[in-house]
């Protein structure tokens, strides 16, 4: 076998080892919110299916898998089909830049910042779709609403990596993660790093900013007349998306896999861990604002935080140079 095919064998090798992780980790995470939420409300949380409730994931993909996957006759066919496959796909496709160790990741592009906003913006197509397609006016009002806030928010969400782009010169993740080997990007960019985690919290519709598909709200939002399978590719579609901003947030602030001791591949884990665990968090501890207030605090706070970044950190590196 020669060199270069043995190369290429090892590389779709560690591609799939990383597709295989975030996919189990999005769908892992269904239990883990549960138990962590459980034990932060003062509540049991799933306990009954296998040793400490760990056989509950596989319980919900039979209940998933065998539950009717019902179109309605009223419904667009294709688009209908089509949304929750973007859903699911587009958070996966982008995190084939991110570099989870010197030597591990899928791609890596000169351009890999600016292909991450690129592949998760498709994201909103596929609530527009789910939306329009379902004919229900409920669920096209639930994601016209999402698309307006995903929309704005990834605004915010590209501004804020100006000032590392600014500061690193490279729009390649893995010479944004060799920069901070002596400083992570927190420290300099710690505005940056604020506005980031807002806009990351809002495109993946979690709480506090998921008021286009919450229960309360519009009637379940813009999936509303999905089930079964469909319906669990955009469930496990905004748990990968959690795990791809947190593994975003520790790729571009928190030093990626730079740490003492441990393994890289150990450092980058736990610190995804650190946030994704965050993210359950704010479920469990804040109150959901208007949507008014949503959108509001994005143009009126996020906005002007992400611009004096840049501004600031476009004067000290020319002071600098």
């Amino acid at each position: 076998m020669s060199d270069e095919l043995l190369n290429l064998l090892m590389e779709v090798g560690k591609a799939l080892v990383i597709l295989v992780a975030v996919i189990g980790a999005g769908a892992f995470m269904s239990f883990i919110e549960r138990r962590l939420l459980g034990l932060w409300q003062d509540r049991h949380g799933p306990n009954r299916v296998g040793p400490f409730g760990l056989l509950q994931l596989a319980a919900d993909m039979i209940k998933m898998f065998f539950k009717e996957d019902w179109i309605p006759p009223f419904a667009d066919r294709r688009l209908f089909v089509l949304a929750p496959i973007i859903a699911f796909t587009a958070f996966i496709l982008a995190f084939a830049v991110v570099p989870v160790t010197p030597t591990w990741g899928v791609a890596d592009l000169n351009v890999g910042l600016l292909y991450i906003l690129a592949i998760a913006g498709m994201a909103v197509y596929a609530v527009l779709f789910a939306g329009w397609s379902s004919n229900n006016k409920y669920s096209l009002l639930g994601s016209l609403r999402a698309s307006a806030q995903t929309l704005s928010y990834e605004v915010f969400l590209g501004l804020s990596l100006m000032g590392i782009v600014i500061q690193t010169g490279s729009f390649n993740l893995r010479d944004i993660v060799e920069a901070q080997a002596g400083l992570w990007n927190i420290v300099p960019q710690f505005l940056g790093f604020i506005t980031f985690l807002f806009a990351g919290v809002a495109v993946t519709h979690r709480h506090p900013f998921d008021q286009p598909e919450a229960e309360q709200e519009l009637a379940d939002g813009y999936h509303i007349e999905y089930a079964g399978m469909k319906w669990g590719l955009f469930f496990v579609g905004e748990y990968i998306g959690i795990v791809l901003i947190s593994s975003l947030i520790v790729t571009l602030f928190f030093g990626g896999w730079h740490g003492p001791w441990l393994p890289p591949i150990l450092w980058f884990a736990l610190k995804t861990a650190c946030f994704i665990v965050f993210f359950i968090l704010l479920r469990a501890s804040l109150p959901r604002p208007r949507f008014d207030q949503v959108m509001a605090f994005g143009w009126k706070v996020c906005l002007p935080l992400t611009l004096l970044n840049m501004l600031v950190t476009g004067a000290l590196v020319l002071v600098n140079a």
